[in-house]
């Protein structure tokens, strides 16, 4: 089997669901640890308060990441719309390495760029509003300096206002703006897109500029696990069972 490179979105790990939990760590254990690189496209977990949340459950995902790191396998991680707050501790305990909102590799010798994928969806108009208020760093600096129990408490509520306004939004407002996505072609000049966010796992071409280009959404870790796999065998979605 060709070396491969694997992408992974859209996990939400919680201790409510230790079943995906068990699950992705023997992912790492097995499949990731085989592979050239790992890299996690955003919402790795449901939510993250910060990188001192001490949330029964979550070590093992810590120490799967970090056993991964410690064998050679660089693994590469991407905050999303529920774990943005994840920082340099989390960093340091897993050994992982915490990308920007856009990160552009070379697969194979074809440029890509990598996303979580939210800041593609322009038509949600409320969800870009909170966006940009969340990854204000002064509000960030502000709820981080909030007692634990106090930031469990609004990240809870704020999940649950999040699921009430999604089940009121049309499906098409929450997946990706056609124009937003062939700017952003233009912008990173690549062939190749890969993000997650929108739990629509499949593969996409159209034509920007005269030129086709294709674009890989990740599924999520809900009811099964999604991953892509890349190596010189080519591009491959591919699920796993709980």
């Amino acid at each position: 089997m060709p070396a491969e490179q694997l992408f992974i979105s859209d996990l939400h790990l919680d201790p409510s669901r230790p079943e995906v939990i068990e699950l992705f760590l023997a992912f790492l254990q097995e499949r990731a640890s085989q592979a050239e690189a790992l890299y996690i496209l955003g919402d790795l977990f449901e939510y993250w308060i910060g990188d001192d949340d001490t949330r029964d459950g979550l070590q093992p995902v810590l120490t799967g990441l970090r056993t991964l790191s410690d064998r050679g396998v660089p693994v590469y991680v991407m905050t999303g719309n529920r774990d943005f707050l994840m920082g340099e501790e989390f960093a340091r305990k897993t050994g992982c390495s915490l990308l920007g909102d856009t990160h552009r590799i070379e697969l194979f010798g074809e440029p890509a760029i990598l996303m979580h994928g939210d800041t593609l969806c322009t038509d949600d108009q409320p969800y870009q509003q909170l966006r940009c208020m969340l990854r204000n760093p002064d509000w960030q600096d502000q709820f981080l300096s909030l007692p634990l129990g106090e930031r469990r408490k609004q990240a809870e509520n704020l999940r649950s206002e999040s699921r009430q306004a999604t089940s009121e939004k049309a499906e098409t407002i929450m997946d990706v703006n056609p124009d937003t996505v062939a700017a952003c072609f233009q912008a990173h000049d690549v062939s190749m897109m890969i993000h997650g966010h929108t739990h629509r796992p499949g593969r996409h071409a159209l034509d920007v500029d005269g030129h086709t280009r294709t674009r890989w959404v990740l599924g999520d870790w809900y009811t099964q696990g999604s991953l892509l796999s890349a190596s010189t065998a080519g591009l491959t979605l591919e699920t796993l069972e709980l």
